[in-house]
Parts: C-alpha cells; sequence; structure tokens
C-alpha cells in the first residue's frame, strides 16, 4: 500500500497504536508545543491535536523512537517499522535508485484545492501557526517543503527552510546563502531585480517532506526522487497564482513571491542545536498571494531542539532515516568506498559518521575534499571516519574508536581553514560571527574539521567457527535470540570471517 497523503499517514500510525487523538482544546500559543515537546521525552506517541482554530496540529509526526529514530519513517515508505538500520538503508537507497517522474492532476481533483483565497482575502493569521518556544520572534511554519524554480532552466527545488509569520499577507523564510534555494534567491532573482514565485507545501504526503530534507543534487527533481521512495508517481496540481506545481494530496499551499531587497526580521528561534539562537536577523519576505487547503487541514510542525542527546524530533529523526540512506548513496554513487553514512545520533544535524574500508589518510583526505567542496554541507561541522566494521549508529562503538584510535596530533584534521561558510546558528558563535543581514551567512570564514579514528592495522580475525559455538552455547544456556541480537547490536550476524557490519 503506498501512503498518498498526511492523513493516509496518521491513519497507519493509529493503526499502530502510535497516535494520540487530543479533542480537548489546545493552544497554539505554547501549548501544543509543550505537549509535543513532553511525548517527544517520553518517547510516547504522536499528538494530533484535533481541536485548534480553524485547523488542526500534528506535533512531530515523524518523529521515530529513541533508539530505531527511523521506525516512523519506515512506516511512511510502507516499510516494514522493525527493519534494522542496515536494512532500511538499503531500502531507501533501492528507491532512490529508481526515480518516477510526477504525474499531473486538475484542480477538481486535487483535495489541496477544497478551498482557495486570493488576492484581499489571504489572511494567514487565520490558521494557528505554533508559537513553539517561549522567546521565540514569532510563529514558526516549520515543517513544510518550500518550492522554487531556477529561472534559467526547468529546474525547480524542493527545500526545507523555515517561515516566521508576520501578519495576514508577509512571512520571513530563513535563506542562508550556500544551499540551493538561497542561491537562487540571492545569486539569480534579487541581482536581477526579480521576485522569486514560490510555494510552501504544508503537510505534504511522506514522500514528499522526505525527499524535501535531502542531499539531492542542483538540477535533479526532488518531485522524481519522492516517486522512487513511495513507488508511484507523486501526483501535482498547477497553483493558482504562479506557473509552479505542487502536491495535489498537501493539506495546506501557501503561494506567493519572495522580494527583491526586500526584508524583514527573523528569529530568534529555538534550533537544533537545542538553545535559542538569535540575534534577531533580517531575512527576505514573502508576500502571499492565495492559500489554498483541504476541508479542516492538519498542520505539522516540529519542537527544534527537543532532539540534542536525550530525545528525538521529526527533523533529528529524518536526518537519521532520510538523508542518512541518501548521503550514503551520494558517495557511492561518486566513486567512494562507503559502507555507511550516518549522523552522529546525539547531534545528528551537526556531526556525521562515515564507515569505509578505506584507511589511508590520503583516500580520506580526498573523501573530506569531495564532502566539503561538493555537497551542501552548511550544517555539518565535522566527520568521523571509522573502520567498516565499526557499527556507525553506535554511539559507545564509535567513542571507542576515538579513544583506541584516533590520535590527537596527528588524526585531527581542520579542512579549508579559511574558505568554508560557517552556518550562523552556532551556539559558540560571537553575535558578531552570526551575520550577514543581506544573504543570511556567517561572517567567519572557518574550518571544517574530519577525525580519522580507523585503526592503524587491520582488525584481527574473529573466527566464524568460534562465534557460531558462542551463539550455540547462549542459546543452550536458554538466551532468548531477540536478547541475544540487542547484545551484538542492530546488525545482521556476519557470515565471513572478516568484513563489515553491513554484510
Amino acid at each position: 500500500m503506498t501512503i498518498d497523503s498526511l492523513r493516509e499517514y496518521l491513519t497507519v500510525l493509529e493503526a499502530h497504536d502510535d497516535l494520540s487523538r487530543i479533542d480537548e482544546s489546545v493552544s497554539w500559543n505554547l501549548e501544543a508545543s509543550a505537549i509535543t515537546m513532553l511525548a517527544n521525552e517520553r518517547d510516547a506517541r504522536i499528538p494530533l491535536f484535533e481541536r485548534t482554530e480553524a485547523a488542526r496540529l500534528v506535533g512531530d509526526p515523524y518523529r521515530g523512537s529513541g533508539s530505531r529514530p527511523w521506525n516512523r519513517i519506515a512506516l511512511g515508505l510502507d516499510l516494514p517499522r522493525d527493519l534494522s538500520r542496515y536494512e532500511f538503508y538499503e531500502a531507501v537507497i533501492d528507491r532512490l535508485q529508481n526515480p518516477i517522474p510526477p504525474t499531473s492532476v486538475d484542480a477538481a481533483d486535487a483535495p489541496v484545492k477544497e478551498r482557495t483565497v486570493t488576492g484581499a482575502d489571504v489572511d494567514l493569521l487565520r490558521f494557528p501557526w505554533p508559537y513553539i518556544h517561549a522567546g521565540d520572534g514569532g510563529r514558526y511554519s516549520n515543517l513544510h517543503t518550500l518550492v522554487a524554480p531556477d529561472p534559467d532552466s526547468e529546474w525547480v527545488d524542493w527545500s526545507y527552510h523555515r517561515a516566521m509569520v508576520h501578519d495576514g499577507e508577509t512571512a520571513s523564510v530563513l535563506l542562508l546563502a550556500g544551499e540551493q534555494t538561497p542561491n537562487l534567491y540571492y545569486y539569480k532573482y534579487e541581482r536581477r531585480g526579480e521576485p522569486m514565485p514560490v510555494a510552501i507545501v504544508v503537510g505534504a504526503e511522506p514522500a514528499v517532506e522526505y525527499t524535501s530534507v535531502m542531499w539531492i543534487p542542483t538540477d535533479r527533481s526532488e518531485a522524481e526522487f519522492a516517486g522512487g521512495l513511495k513507488g508511484e508517481p507523486v501526483e501535482l496540481v498547477e497553483c493558482e497564482t504562479t506557473d509552479l506545481r505542487v502536491p495535489a494530496n498537501a493539506e495546506l499551499v501557501i503561494e506567493g513571491e519572495i522580494l527583491p531587497d526586500a526584508r524583514r526580521d527573523e528569529g530568534p528561534f529555538g534550533d537544533y542545536f537545542g538553545y535559542m539562537h538569535g540575534p534577531r536577523r533580517s531575512m527576505p519576505v514573502l508576500e502571499v498571494s492565495a492559500i489554498t487547503h483541504r476541508e479542516n487541514p492538519i498542520i505539522p510542525f516540529c519542537v527544534e531542539g527537543s532532539g540534542v542527546g536525550y530525545a528525538e524530533n521529526s527533523t533529528s529523526s529524518m536526518e537519521a532515516g532520510c538523508v542518512g540512506p541518501d548521503a550514503t548513496l551520494g558517495l557511492r554513487t561518486a566513486g567512494f568506498d562507503v559502507e555507511c553514512c550516518v549522523p552522529w545520533t546525539s547531534t545528528p544535524r551537526t556531526v556525521y559518521v562515515i564507515a569505509t574500508d578505506r584507511s589511508e589518510p590520503g583516500y580520506l583526505h580526498e573523501l573530506a575534499n569531495f564532502i566539503f567542496t561538493t555537497w551542501g554541507m552548511l550544517h555539518v561541522d565535522f566527520f568521523v571516519f571509522v573502520d567498516a566494521d565499526v557499527e556507525p549508529t553506535d554511539s559507545r562503538a564509535v567513542v571507542e574508536a576515538l579513544a583506541l584510535h584516533a590520535d590527537p596530533d596527528a588524526d585531527f584534521h581542520q579542512f579549508g581553514v579559511e574558505t568554508m561558510p560557517k552556518v550562523p546558528l552556532n551556539i559558540y558563535q560571537t553575535p558578531s560571527e552570526k551575520g550577514d543581514i543581506q544573504t543570511g551567512t556567517s561572517k567567519a570564514k572557518t574550518a571544517k574539521t574530519y577525525i580519522d579514528a580507523t585503526r592503524s592495522e587491520p582488525a584481527p580475525d574473529r573466527p566464524p567457527e568460534l562465534e557460531r559455538r558462542a551463539r550455540e552455547t547462549l542459546r543452550a544456556a536458554g538466551v532468548d535470540v531477540n536478547v541475544e541480537d540487542a547484545l551484538l547490536g542492530d546488525r545482521p550476524p556476519r557470515d565471513e570471517p572478516t568484513g563489515g557490519w553491513r554484510r
């Protein structure tokens, strides 16, 4: 069964006893986010708030469990939620390698066109955009897909940039130069004095949401990769006031233009680092021309900051379950011998771990050069390289590799000391370092870092016969196989004397 909408996905969650319908009245003003954060911290069911003004809210719908952050991502793709991470990664990678072009539907057949408001009747404040953290600069839409076209080609980019609502007709959008959509705006549209047509797709089907956060290369169609993920074409419908096409099964679409040389305040915001970041900065202005939506739409939101070390949220889980497989595929496609590329569990948007069979210093430097100069790695400050037989999703195993194999003098490498852009959200940056108000990028040009935590010598072989006998002895002693698997980690048993964890 393919999942064609957010509503179908929530129905699947409910069938798995993973959804809580909250029927009492809940305010968008901190209350919905407080309940959601508590659910995140307790690894509880996903809260769907049935009684908020003019629409419903759902808090962190893609948040996975603490031990298996990809499990609800899997449900959104009609994959078993009990897959090991390796099995899940390989399934997602296989689908990404088989993209499917989207199809078009008429407005009459598009659920997102059940209600259409244009011109002077547009009112963003009619909807319950949540005030998420005490101290935020305003109310936000922060779990959506931003659709924007390249003015020089047929390419249309799908991305993930939060928007702070100012009034009924305008919002400011966090566009940090160095990423795909911001580069279209700053270096093409604004330089030509032209507005950038955009659509913010709120409550899209899971495959669309997942693709929006992936590192899909420039000029490639996220719509096609979303089709590959779900196994069927994504249905698109034309906007009312622009030539853009948007997912027809979304809950709500905001149409408009991001104006050239116009700015409004954005932030501060309690971001994914777990802290309130600032200072308040000027960001490009979205002027809304139309809003289309379903009857009684559902607006998803993410409580950023609850995924730092002790809990999951939608973006931390999507980093693990969507960006990880996509990054692994990207590195393999580029010709690198990579077993797996995964976000560090505690800080999923700043640190990544790469397991590889190749540990020569020159090879790792070449791999780091590809990562930091080819991809939009604005948010990731450093990578840790480990051997292929180290489980990169196991924080204890990675720390052990760091402690045993990373020489503090020889294996910690700064990369591109004067050339690498720095995201202006880092808690350790001073206010003066944080910002160029024109493009949102940090004033600091600084190093990225990679750590070589691979062994200098090959690991000793573990005789497979000895391992087999150990397993049999445990079973004879009454050790449950599930307990045994837990002790051995989230990886299938190796059937060769040597080899990586994924074999």
